[in-house]
């Protein structure tokens, strides 16, 4: 039997992808999945930024009204919501506080897990923009800070004026 479709990361296989990743020097971290909060990864995740590497992860999709989802609500990870091709919020989208910015991610066309595309929706899809624009961006800022500052400040601001529970800072600008 195919198990495409149902691909599971325990705590475990996370964290030791995420030292192997710190080890390799990647400066950028994206996490397309969202879930409960976890001590141990919330921990794995504080040493990574502390190290000076990025992680970037979807806000969740459970509506409105969810609670927020995990890693991309603690602090030191960049939440990503997604919105459609008009720049409207994707109807299932977490919202909160926690939601730092907004990017495509209702029917992104992929490549599949055995073959094939296949055009899916969800804040995971919209996670992949906002990290390569963020490793472009500490090419020429090589401070995790400084760059978060320019790529905030460049979002269009959608929304409520200033950071809302929506979209955040608003849809990223690609440059």
């Amino acid at each position: 039997g195919s198990d495409y479709g149902r691909e599971i990361a325990t705590t475990a296989s996370l964290i030791q992808a995420l030292i192997w990743l710190t080890t390799e020097l990647v400066s950028v971290i994206n996490i397309s999945l969202a879930g409960p909060p976890n001590r141990l990864l919330e921990t794995a995740l504080a040493r990574v930024r502390e190290r000076g590497v990025l992680a970037i992860a979807a806000a969740g999709n459970g509506g409105p009204m969810a609670q927020p989802m995990y890693p991309a609500a603690y602090p030191e990870v960049v939440a990503v919501t997604a919105t459609d091709d008009r720049g409207r919020a994707f109807r299932l989208a977490n919202r909160g506080e926690y939601v730092d910015i907004a990017a495509p991610g209702v029917n992104i066309r992929h490549a599949q897990a055995g073959g094939g595309y296949a055009a899916s929706s969800g804040t995971s899809y919209a996670v992949p923009f906002v990290a390569v624009a963020a490793a472009r961006l500490l090419q020429s800022n090589s401070e995790p800070a400084t760059m978060l500052d320019a790529l905030y400040s460049s979002a269009i601001d959608i929304g409520a004026p200033g950071r809302d529970q929506i979209y955040g800072y608003g849809q990223l600008r690609f440059k």
